[in-house]
């Protein structure tokens, strides 16, 4: 197997990886991003390197001997002007600048191409876990009724939508109503603004009501930047009184999938994968 260069940004989805790579025995080299890598990515061998060091982060990936790279973790939009490159960074700079006026994903396509310059193959973080996207039916004891069947459809219709405008990857539909769409807030404050309507627009814990769709945008590159769900979410959406979860097979990553099953199962919330819309 080809050594992995784990490009690693905040919460856990680095360490699900890095811990994949070590009970599968794919040689791992971490790259911990300053200021968002978490400290328990410090046990794995790896260097920590600033966000604009493209240089120190390319010598040390080829030092190390990665043929591949992962970009994975959440970064938030580096405010340019703090931002202290290497030569390699300051070179690549102007790009950068130039591909965030255009928006999130254009940034990231543009990072994507820098590391391939370098010679690196760049693998999703559900192609080096083949088991971290979500399938096609139910995950987990609890499926969705045929009551739910049209918020299901329109839910994912209106995230797509939403997706086609380059404004966010979610949408809430409750009987037919559009309760929310995800902007730059992201998912956990979507659910909370719907926690917070009033009663009769959703359900409620013991009579839930309503779907929460996560689809990825068109544009997407979806090598490092696919929708994602976590316990935080299910528990979200129970609070929010919603029934369900749906997203795209294979476009969905699933974090803590044994955690997120048995609180689903718990707490009777429905998590379904759809096939991929045809493009």
């Amino acid at each position: 197997m080809e050594k992995l260069g784990l490009i690693a940004g905040g919460g856990g989805l680095p360490v699900e990886i890095a811990e994949h790579c070590l009970r599968s025995g794919r040689p791992l080299f971490v790259i911990r991003l300053k200021g968002f890598a978490g400290a328990d990515l410090a046990r794995f061998a790896g260097a920590e390197v600033g966000l604009a060091e493209l240089g120190k982060c390319f010598k040390a990936l080829k030092r190390a001997g990665c043929k591949a790279v992962c970009l994975a973790g959440q970064v938030n939009r580096p405010d340019f002007a703090t931002l202290m490159p290497d030569l390699r960074g300051l070179a690549a700079l102007p790009a950068a600048i130039a591909a965030a006026r255009k928006g999130d994903d254009a940034l990231l396509r543009m990072l994507v191409a820098e590391f391939e310059k370098e010679g690196f193959a760049v693998e999703g973080a559900h192609e080096v876990m083949d088991d971290l996207g979500l399938a096609a039916g139910p995950l987990g004891a609890i499926a969705p009724g045929a009551e739910h069947m049209a918020d299901i459809d329109q839910a994912l219709s209106v995230a797509r939508a939403v997706g086609r405008l380059d404004a966010g990857q979610a949408a809430v539909v409750c009987r037919g109503l559009v309760l929310a769409l995800e902007a730059a807030e992201g998912t956990d404050a979507l659910l909370a603004r719907v926690a917070d309507l009033p009663a009769a627009l959703r359900g409620r814990p013991g009579a839930p009501l309503g779907v929460l769709a996560k689809a990825p945008k068109p544009i997407q590159e979806t090598r490092v930047d696919l929708p994602a769900i976590g316990p935080a979410t299910v528990e979200a959406v129970a609070r929010a009184g919603l029934a369900g979860i749906v997203g795209e097979a294979g476009r969905l990553l699933v974090l803590d999938r044994e955690a997120v099953i048995a609180l689903a199962d718990d707490l009777g919330v429905f998590i379904l994968g759809v096939e991929p819309q045809a493009p």
